[in-house]
């Protein structure tokens, strides 16, 4: 009963305690007490924590003195020295020696180590010691390569080493091209494969490197430029510094990503280069006629479209003009030469797409009517004279040939002797019998080389005819004319015989020479053998070009400039009939009305003024140095006669051997095509798998600029193709052309040019350059954005075009046009491919190194840090292949 009113009671309560606090405090009072019992609990848990972390360090520190041993004095003393300020460290700023080199070589090392080492290395520390220690690490290395280099004779590197380097660079790519021609003479081969057959082709003819994985492969480039860099620092860092790992490598780091590899990848940039070749020849003009030739040759798709486009955009943005008067007739114009250019890419194009692209030589050999050049032209046409030569070789008929061209030297030589002789005697002078002596003897060493019973190969001509030479020899005195009835009977012969010059005019040595000559344009040829059947169904050039006027294209009845024979009376004659009648339709009010632009160009034409015909860069060039020359020798001539007698006789010592000169002309001749002796030695090994520098004639060793011409026209327009006699009239050529410039001082200055391009001034404008563009106004720069592809495509048609351009005629008769447009283009597009560049820099960048420390083993080295390359290891598996058969009968 007691507990059942005390639980009443305490509900009771309870109650009325829940009640009244509802009514004092409202509803969220239980909330309110939820939240005060939490707090307190918190608090209190948060005050023991607190309390038994302080009491716990407090016994770990007595722990730790009372069993551990103290430190030594040796730990706090280190700490207390490193957080001292540190001292100032001075550097010396001398690295070369030369002031203007040194200031811009101390903001490069500044500017590398701002941005490749500071922007991170100050997010870890602020200690500057670091950076000064790295600092100084540069400049010893720097003191000790520009000490080196002033020690290092630059001269053969700059004249033999280079030049070799880039001739056999030009030799493995032009055999990777006809490898590729050889695989399928249908398929046009891809750039990769083009790449792949250069390596396989280097291999070859280095036989020890190859340099395809530093070229291909970005990880193995960067892992070679490490290797090599940190040789170069053993090489020229104190012993000291470069037992340091840590500074060794920030240096290294510093150097190949930082220096090298930046700038190797924009010189090996077909881009940049095809940018700096326009920038080179920037003075010269594009040709209209080598503008097209680069479109209608062009074999790269990308190419023709992007010149396309071009047109296109230029099309619409000139149609959109409204314009009137005469601008209207000009915008006319210039729509229809786009409208001409767009027809010949999509042409070009579709030809490209289809794959009916062919070579014009052999389908002209196979189905094209050839025009005719006659004999006469021929012989007195360098480049025509070759094939003919080749041709006359093959069937054996050189003997006639050469006997003709050496009466020809032998005619020209007496006539100039004679001519001295009679100068002198009308200054009463005599050295009569001395002069005919001489003529006489070479007229008989013609006779006994190839008329006479032991002549082998003897020409075939009459016998009276010999005979009748025979007794004049004999009894008168020779003349310039002693051979003139054999020498036209040996010329009939040529002319008639089956077997030589009519049979010439169907082999495909015929064909190669029209289109050496520029014979192939125009399929619609027609001639004889009177000397008109060379003529091309021509129009005039020149500033007026046609597709500006079409409607007068039908009514020019000019006849068509010829090969030969250009300088002709009736010829000429005829050509200025007909341009006067040309020239009085063109006045005619009706037609001045209908093409009023038209005024211009007549009214400059008819202008009273003196004629300038226009001339290349080259000829212009050439003047400077001719005109002086042929002044010079016509002052020579004129003064012999008022010099002394004894100065009088020593000049004409020099005129007198003229006379021998056609004595050994015949030798010459006949030893050029017998006994065929080379411009450059036969070695064991194929020439042609050879470095260019190991087939070098020593006899132009000495001589600088004529052995540099010679490597690099035998490259660029691959003479070893043709015959002797070319390639010796080639070396004849440049050894006058260098003679008539500078005369015997001509290595004297280019070692001059070699000085100067070493010298303090110029190394410290070159550090100026690789300064502002890396940093230009002090601030890195930063990464170049590829240029659109129509840009770089349309780049690559104006690099073309510019070196098209400048190539002068005179290089063209020389050695003819095919040949000089292939070789051109040939080496614009060896610099069109990104790994061969690479492979060009590194080899120049080997060549540097083992010039600048001939002391050390680079090329052993080189050949260890390239001997994983993967063609290098096909090499030796095919050379052991073959080897194995040799070994096993062994």
């Amino acid at each position: 009963m007691m507990l059942t009113e005390t639980s009443l009671s305490i509900w009771g309560w309870g109650s009325l305690g829940v009640v009244l606090s509802l009514i004092t405090f409202g509803p969220f009072v239980i909330f309110y007490l939820a939240f005060y019992i939490l707090c307190f609990v918190g608090g209190g848990f948060v005050v023991t924590l607190l309390f038994g972390k302080t009491n716990s360090e407090k016994y770990l520190e007595q722990c730790e003195h009372s069993f551990l041993p103290p430190t030594s004095t040796g730990i706090p003393k280190c700490l207390e020295e490193m957080k001292r300020e540190a001292g100032t460290i001075k550097i010396d700023r001398r690295l070369t020696g030369a002031n203007i080199i040194d200031e811009p070589l101390q903001q490069v090392i500044q500017f590398s180590l701002r941005d490749y080492v500071q922007y991170w290395y100050y997010t870890l520390s602020d200690d500057e010691s670091f950076l000064l220690e790295i600092r100084q690490t540069l400049q010893n290395a720097l003191i000790q390569f520009a000490t080196r280099s002033k020690e290092i004779d630059w001269q053969p590197y700059f004249t033999t080493r280079i030049v070799d380097d880039f001739g056999t660079h030009l030799r493995v790519f032009r055999k990777a091209q006809q490898k590729i021609t050889e695989k399928d003479d249908q398929v046009t081969g891809t750039a990769e494969d083009l790449v792949e057959t250069f390596f396989e082709v280097e291999v070859e003819m280095e036989k020890d490197v190859c340099r395809d994985l530093v070229c291909t492969s970005p990880k193995d480039e960067e892992g070679f430029l490490r290797d090599l860099c940190e040789v170069l620092l053993y090489l020229l860092l104190p012993p000291g510094d470069f037992q340091n790992k840590t500074m060794r490598y920030f240096v290294r780091e510093i150097l190949a990503q930082g220096v090298l590899l930046p700038l190797i990848n924009q010189l090996s940039d077909p881009d940049y280069i095809n940018q700096y070749i326009i920038w080179m020849i920037r003075e010269s003009n594009c040709n209209y006629e080598a503008f097209m030739n680069i479109i209608k040759l062009s074999d790269n798709i990308g190419e023709l479209e992007a010149v396309r486009d071009k047109a296109i955009e230029e099309l619409q943005y000139l149609r959109s003009l409204d314009t009137a008067g005469d601008d209207i007739n000009t915008i006319k114009n210039q729509i229809n030469s786009l409208l001409f250019v767009k027809k010949v890419c999509d042409s070009r194009i579709q030809r490209l797409q289809s794959g009916k692209e062919i070579n014009t030589v052999k389908l002209a050999a196979n189905f094209g009517k050839l025009c005719t050049v006659p004999l006469a032209s021929i012989l007195v046409d360098n480049v025509a004279l070759q094939f003919f030569m080749d041709y006359m070789q093959q069937t054996g008929g050189q003997a006639h040939l050469f006997f003709w061209m050496t009466v020809e030297g032998y005619r020209v030589t007496a006539q100039q002797q004679l001519e001295v002789l009679l100068s002198r005697q009308k200054d009463g002078k005599h050295q009569t019998n001395q002069t005919k002596g001489l003529l006489r003897a070479a007229a008989v060493g013609i006779y006994e080389q190839y008329l006479s019973e032991k002549a082998s190969p003897r020409v075939t001509v009459d016998d009276y005819l010999v005979a009748k030479l025979a007794d004049t020899l004999n009894h008168e005195d020779p003349t310039p004319e002693i051979f003139d009835d054999i020498q036209r009977k040996v010329y009939e012969l040529m002319l008639r015989d089956e077997r030589f010059y009519p049979s010439f005019r169907q082999n495909a040595l015929y064909v190669r020479m029209l289109a050496e000559l520029d014979m192939l344009k125009d399929p619609s040829f027609r001639g004889s053998d009177d000397g008109d059947g060379e003529s091309f169904n021509g129009s005039p050039t020149g500033s007026i070009n046609l597709t500006q006027f079409e409607n007068l294209s039908s009514i020019l009845k000019l006849p068509g400039k010829k090969t030969f024979n250009n300088m002709d009376r009736d010829f000429l004659e005829k050509r200025k009939k007909d341009l006067n009648a040309y020239l009085q339709l063109l006045l005619t009010p009706e037609m001045m009305k209908a093409s009023p632009v038209l005024a211009h160009y007549v009214y400059d034409f008819l202008e009273n003024k003196a004629y300038s015909k226009g001339k290349g860069d080259f000829a212009r060039k050439m003047d400077t140095f001719v005109n002086p020359l042929r002044n010079s020798m016509r002052n020579v001539s004129n003064a012999v006669k008022s010099l002394p007698d004894s100065l009088a006789e020593g000049m004409t010592k020099m005129s007198d051997n003229m006379g021998r000169m056609s004595e050994r002309l015949g030798q010459d001749i006949k030893q050029s095509f017998f006994k065929m002796p080379p411009l450059i030695p036969k070695t064991d090994s194929d020439p042609e798998h050879c470095r260019v520098s190991a087939q070098l004639d020593d006899t132009v060793d000495d001589n600088i600029p004529l052995r540099v011409m010679l490597l690099l026209m035998d490259e660029v327009f691959d003479l070893k193709e043709r015959n002797q006699w070319l390639r010796r009239n080639i070396k004849n050529l440049l050894q006058q052309l260098i003679r008539a410039t500078y005369g015997d001082t001509i290595n004297r200055k280019i070692v001059d040019h070699v000085d100067w391009m070493t010298s303090p001034e110029q190394v410290a404008d070159l550090v100026k350059r690789f300064r502002d563009a890396f940093w230009p106004n002090g601030i890195l720069a930063e990464a170049v954005p590829c240029r659109d592809k129509a840009i770089r495509m349309r780049t690559r048609i104006a690099g073309k075009t510019k070196l098209l351009s400048i190539m002068p005629d005179e290089l063209k008769h020389i050695i003819g046009a095919e040949t000089t447009r292939k070789g051109i283009l040939r080496v614009f597009e060896m610099f069109q491919h990104n790994q061969l560049n690479r492979r060009m820099v590194y080899v120049f960048l080997e060549g540097f190194l083992e010039t600048l420390f001939p002391q050390y083993k680079f090329r052993e080295l080189f050949n260890k840090l390239h001997s994983r390359s993967m063609q290098m290891q096909k090499y030796k598996q095919k050379l052991q292949t073959s080897q194995a058969p040799s070994l096993q009968k062994r």
